[in-house]
């Protein structure tokens, strides 16, 4: 007989690290949990949770299946500097959660 595989409490394995980012041009906030089952990864801006195109399908912002953030293209105009900030990824399953590094992304030339 095998052992159970046992559940495991999410544990982040690859954290975000600080971004400089033209306006306009793509990045990717890294982020990888691993757990069982399998944590849901969810991302924070300056403390509030950041909208990806699950909640709002015009959203510039994706979340790839492995946990990371994708921007199609960094926004960033006089009115408003919506993607600038400090982001934290944080993995979720019944067992807890994991809380990633601090990760500033900044745009360049401002």
């Amino acid at each position: 007989s095998h052992p159970q595989l046992e559940d495991t409490a999410p544990r982040i394995v690859e954290h975000p690290t600080d971004l400089l980012v033209s306006r306009g041009e793509p990045a990717t906030l890294s982020c990888k949990a691993e757990g069982r089952p399998s944590p849901a990864v969810e991302w924070y801006k300056d403390g509030e949770k950041v909208e990806t195109d699950r909640e709002d399908p015009r959203s510039h912002r994706t979340l790839l299946p492995g946990g990371s953030l994708f921007f199609l293209r960094i926004l960033h105009g006089r009115r408003g500097k919506p993607d600038e900030g400090v982001y934290v990824c944080v993995a979720r399953n019944y067992l807890g959660e994991a809380i990633s590094r601090n990760a500033s992304l900044a745009v360049a030339g401002e």
